[in-house]
């Protein structure tokens, strides 16, 4: 099977974004955790001092190739809530890849599904890349 262009997957990932309750896209690098691509809300969100993510009502925004920030030093730009995000998200899937290797290593990761009061997250880990869905949580 061939692998989609990157129109197709720009295209698919365009139809998700606009799906009912979904808030934000994110594609990162499987082995750094860093962005590739970014849309929603999260994206143009800036992190306040007290880390607390600014509230955003403008349109969904894209962005490609951003670096996952760690931490911010004086001078510079501080990261932005899709990189906080990301890290965490990337934190979470090693840790869960490890707990799922600990029970057998010839099994793999392959959902992650996270559900809070306020959203819930789908991590779909691929061999390259990891998918975050961010969306809001259904009423029960």
């Amino acid at each position: 099977m061939a692998q989609p262009t990157a129109e197709e997957i720009d295209l698919l990932l365009t139809r998700l974004s606009r799906k009912g309750g979904v808030q934000s896209t994110l594609i990162l690098a499987r082995d750094t955790g860093a962005i590739v691509r970014s849309s929603g809300l999260i994206s143009a969100s800036i992190l306040q001092p007290s880390h607390v993510a600014s509230q955003s009502t403008a349109a969904a925004t894209t962005t490609d190739v951003v670096p996952n920030g760690e931490n911010s030093t004086e001078g510079e730009t501080p990261p932005t809530r899709a990189e906080e995000v990301a890290g965490m998200v990337w934190t979470f899937l090693s840790a869960a890849g490890g707990l799922v290797n600990g029970l057998n290593q010839d099994d793999d990761l392959k959902l992650l599904r996270l559900r809070t009061k306020k959203n819930e997250l789908v991590i779909v880990p691929d061999q390259k890349f990891i998918l975050v869905v961010i969306h809001d949580t259904p009423a029960a």
